[in-house]
């Protein structure tokens, strides 16, 4: 290990841990490369699974720490021995939070969202709670499951008081569990009768949910990057999501996306990011653009990610600037955020297929 005051600490979750998950060690993969690669003019000190051993020649300036194990027990032992961090994970059994804490623990500066945003930001409903009156979002609830059933009908209750409210659609509504990623165990109930179907199987007891009024429409994303204080958009991301089933898979997506709420979707996700204390670094807010025209809001906000996502990837391909390196001269104060040019040359799609993730200038 290095413990130089100009190296810094980089890892992506999967990689790091070893985990061969099908569904995401190839956004994984591709997140943690494609940092690599932003910042080869610094000196980084890599961790990652042993198992990746061979797949790091020609990335420049890397210093290799191969484990094997679980990345959260290696930096609870080790982090200490680090000035600074920049980290790619996802919520999972809020592993984002845990990771940021024990940095924030052991005095390692970090180019990432705060522990307390994070936190924030990774419960779906502390998010909206953080959001709300600011922002326009669709009706929500959390429950807990119980194991004798009473949360459906807590969930009937909530239906039946929302659809009175607007008693001329047949209100669908949607199931998430707070913690959720990447449309994971997502259910779409179009009708409140299906509620008694055997959903115990993908809800355990004890585990948390959200329940949200269903907005039909487009979904997309805002990749934005913040100071702590100012955020600003780089691009709105169109999101293939698949809905079969009653259940959501997350497919990919597209970017730049054109629409006539190009200009709405940047200022709702602008707004929210700016509204949370402590999100910095790359962020990501998934939005809905209304296909009811005749409602109030032509965009909802659904949930926001204070990490790297996977247009970062995509971004890469076609933006005008460094997005990785301006991050770290962002934080250290080396730049201003109205000193990036955040324009892009081209486009790009991103499509999960199988076990892999396909990027294409399009």
């Amino acid at each position: 290990m290095t413990n130089e005051n100009d190296s810094v600490l980089v890892f992506e979750y999967f990689t790091a841990s070893g985990e061969k998950d099908k569904c995401i060690i190839s956004e994984a993969e591709a997140l943690v490369f494609a940092l690599l690669d932003d910042l080869a003019d610094i000196q980084k000190d890599l961790v990652i699974n042993k198992s990746y051993e061979n797949a790091l020649e020609g990335f420049e300036n890397v210093n290799p720490i191969f484990i094997e194990g679980d990345v959260v027990d290696w930096l609870a032992d080790n982090a200490s021995q680090f000035d600074k961090a920049i980290f790619i994970s996802a919520e999972n059994n809020n592993n984002l939070y845990n990771i940021t804490k024990i940095l924030e623990e052991n005095n390692v500066k970090t180019y990432t969202s705060t522990a307390e945003a994070c936190f924030i930001s990774s419960d779906k409903y502390e998010s909206y709670e953080a959001l709300y009156n600011i922002v326009p979002q669709p009706r929500s609830f959390r429950f807990k499951i119980d194991p004798k059933g009473y949360w459906k009908r807590a969930i009937e209750n909530l239906h039946e008081k929302w659809q009175a409210e607007d008693p001329l659609t047949n209100l669908k509504i949607i199931i998430k569990p707070l913690m959720g990623v990447d449309c994971e165990d997502i259910v779409v109930i179009e009708n409140i009768e299906d509620l008694t179907l055997d959903l115990d199987k993908i809800f355990k007891p004890g585990s948390r949910v959200i329940v949200q009024e269903f907005i039909e429409g487009t979904d997309v994303s805002v990749s934005l990057l913040s100071d702590g204080k100012t955020a600003v958009p780089i691009s709105l991301n169109e999101q293939f999501v698949q809905l079969k089933d009653d259940k959501g898979t997350y497919l990919g997506g597209k970017l730049p996306f054109e629409n006539k709420y190009k200009d709405e979707a940047f200022e709702i996700a602008k707004k929210a990011v700016e509204a949370i204390d402590g999100l910095k670094g790359f962020v990501g807010v998934d939005l809905i653009i209304n296909a009811d025209e005749k409602d109030i809001y032509s965009v909802y906000l659904l949930e926001i990610n204070s990490r790297f996502t996977t247009p970062y990837v995509g971004l890469k391909e076609v933006a005008n600037f460094n997005i990785g390196k301006s991050i770290v001269d962002l934080i250290d104060g080396e730049i201003n955020i109205d000193d990036i040019d955040v324009s892009l040359d081209g486009e790009v799609e991103f499509k999960k297929s199988g076990d892999n993730l396909e990027i294409r200038r399009i």
